[in-house]
């Protein structure tokens, strides 16, 4: 499976109650390549998303679509040409087809990061970050992109937009916010897994540098960054976090936005420097309370 279809899968998961799907479905149609007075085509290459759009359909609007193309048990389309259906989809959400634009009044309840899936599930790609860094949506209208783009700046992302044959495209190259574009849409393992490549790549880059590093060491020292990830990880996807100490909550941050530095220096960057056993001590507090909510069935 290619990593953006991990991303789909782990993603779908999360569109679980009626406003998310509500919102997921908003936007895949906004973003559909075709949506005219008379016809809705809604493509797509993914299974995961081919099995979604029916059930999406079905919670919304009570009609579940059948596919009008199916070539290889996942590329799909689904083609309303139902003018009564066409109608009653554009009156639910307030589309306008000769100006698409995002309308805030169908994203209620916290539900942004299902909407923001819908879009990706629709027009968005995303690349291995084994290879490299960059996820992108292809979307039908300059409009439509900056709306997207406001989107994501009200989460503290920025993207770039260019203009690709009949296209706008909106991408993400820088790798912090590729990983908050995915957590926001609900892919926090995956966020996880580029998080872990970037620990090896920085690693890797730091042993070039350090020619006399011993690599055993390196590997220890990066099992270790990537197993206080994802503890940290754990304890903030849980509302853990926030109930330890400041002094650890530093810690913490500080190994996420350095993934690369060893004990040692991440004391050496608190706001009151400790040796390399106090950083440890902290880590091991972490640790610990991750390992308790492993222990309750907590992921």
């Amino acid at each position: 499976m290619s990593f953006a279809n991990e991303v789909r899968a782990e993603v779908r998961k999360t569109i679980n109650d009626r406003d998310k799907k509500f919102a997921c479905l908003y936007g895949i149609l906004l973003y559909s390549r075709i949506f005219t007075e008379d016809q809705i085509c809604i493509q797509t290459e993914s299974a995961e998303v081919s099995s979604l759009v029916p059930e999406l359909f079905g919670s919304v609007f009570g009609k579940r679509l059948l596919s009008g193309e199916k070539t290889d048990g996942s590329s799909a389309s689904f083609i309303i040409t139902e003018n009564s259906l066409i109608d009653k989809i554009r009156n639910v959400y307030k589309i306008d087809p000769d100006r698409r634009e995002i309308n805030l009044r169908n994203i209620v309840n916290n539900s942004t990061g299902a909407f923001l899936a819908g879009a990706f599930f629709i027009c968005g790609s995303v690349i291995d970050p084994n290879k490299e860094y960059h996820l992108e949506f292809v979307t039908p209208s300059e409009l439509l992109c900056r709306d997207l783009n406001a989107i994501l700046l009200s989460f503290g992302v920025s993207g770039r937009m260019i203009k690709r044959k009949s296209a706008y495209v909106l991408y993400l190259k820088d790798s912090e916010h590729i990983e908050d574009t995915l957590t926001f849409m609900g892919a926090q393992q995956c966020t996880m897994d580029i998080m872990n490549v970037k620990i090896r790549k920085d690693m890797r880059n730091k042993a070039n540098r350090l020619r006399n590093c011993d690599e055993a060491n390196i590997n220890k020292v990066v099992n270790a960054a990537m197993r206080q990830t994802e503890d940290i990880l754990l304890l903030i996807k849980n509302s853990e976090l926030e109930n330890m100490s400041p002094e650890i909550r530093e810690a913490a941050m500080l190994r996420l936005d350095n993934p690369e530095l060893s004990l040692k220096e991440i004391g050496e960057l608190l706001t009151v420097p400790i040796g390399r056993s106090g950083v440890n001590h902290r880590f091991q507090k972490i640790a610990a309370a991750a390992k308790e909510l492993r222990d309750n069935g907590f992921k």
